[in-house]
């Protein structure tokens, strides 16, 4: 089967990307961290997983505490995305803030609004995969 990627197929970071390299993701989203949140866990290592209230359904579920952190303080503060990070850190960064709910070329355009549909799929799409940022397949 021939896959080919359009600015409609969903992006997400994948996991099995990070765990085949060896690379710790806990340790990327622990650095993308605002200070104050940094203050509540020395290390990346000491945060352990917390409940989540889903707002809609109220289901309680455990979630990784830096996660959760990253995604109720941090992302929410002007700095956490800017116009001068690399574009592919912001890319990054909206899938950390999101959860990792897989985004498509055209959605990350209307979110950062800062490069064309087609020019997002080409970096994604690209002989380098940044952080792990692949198709869902």
């Amino acid at each position: 089967m021939d896959y080919r990627t359009t600015i409609e197929t969903p992006f997400h970071i994948d996991m099995n990307w990070w765990k085949g390299r060896g690379r710790n993701l806990r340790l990327h989203v622990y650095s993308r961290l605002c200070p104050d949140c940094k203050a509540l866990y020395p290390s990346y290592e000491e945060a352990a997983d917390v409940d989540w209230v889903d707002d809609q359904t109220a289901e309680v579920t455990r979630v990784d505490a830096l996660w959760h952190t990253l995604r109720t303080c941090c992302s929410t503060k002007p700095d956490y995305i800017t116009e001068e990070m690399p574009f592919v850190e912001a890319i990054f960064r909206v899938f950390l803030a999101n959860g990792n709910t897989p985004l498509t070329p055209l959605e990350l355009h209307q979110i950062l609004n800062r490069r064309p549909p087609e020019v997002i799929l080409r970096m994604l799409t690209g002989a380098r995969i940044y952080n792990g940022i692949r198709p869902v397949l």
